[in-house]
């Protein structure tokens, strides 16, 4: 019994740790499957302020639908995809440059290869997970994300801002 109470109280403990001080928090997803998406998903809807993307491929009109919306309540959003493959009819640049989101195309690289996201300036989404119907049905991808570890953000961060200033 005595143990039971201990656990009990450490687990109390480390929940008002976590709560009071941001502790570090990492999920994970995978595809096929939802669960790279629904991470993906969740992390637009529950957005405040900004979300910076840099992506390979993005035809994706669930997260292009959710990032009108979050634009719409507010959040500050800029768009950085690879000119190549973001110029087909199954992009989703004309969506969201009609919702007044702003895009730049990157065609400095051979490809700019790129697929991360900054949310609110306190989390990351990485991975090989790209911005499409079929990264979510079709491919073997994944995303990692990172949340209150400001040394990877503000690198990540350095890399968009130098991405998108290059872009047009």
């Amino acid at each position: 019994m005595k143990k039971i109470l201990n656990l009990i109280f450490i687990i109390i403990i480390f929940l008002l740790f976590k709560q009071k001080y941001n502790v570090i928090d990492i999920k994970v997803g995978f595809s096929p499957g939802n669960s790279a998406e629904s991470i993906i998903l969740n992390i637009i809807n529950n957005s405040k302020k900004t979300i910076d993307i840099a992506a390979y491929s993005f035809t994706s009109k669930p997260i292009a639908m959710l990032l009108v919306k979050a634009h719409k309540k507010g959040v500050k959003i800029r768009v950085l995809l690879d000119k190549k493959t973001n110029v087909g009819k199954y992009t989703v640049v004309k969506y969201l440059k009609k919702h007044n989101i702003k895009v730049k195309l990157n065609n400095k690289y051979l490809i700019m290869h790129n697929k991360f996201m900054i949310i609110d300036n306190n989390s990351i989404e990485t991975g090989s997970f790209n911005y499409t119907k079929n990264a979510v049905y079709k491919n073997a991808e994944n995303i990692i994300l990172i949340k209150n570890i400001n040394n990877i953000i503000n690198i990540y961060k350095k890399e968009f801002n130098i991405l998108w200033k290059e872009s047009n």
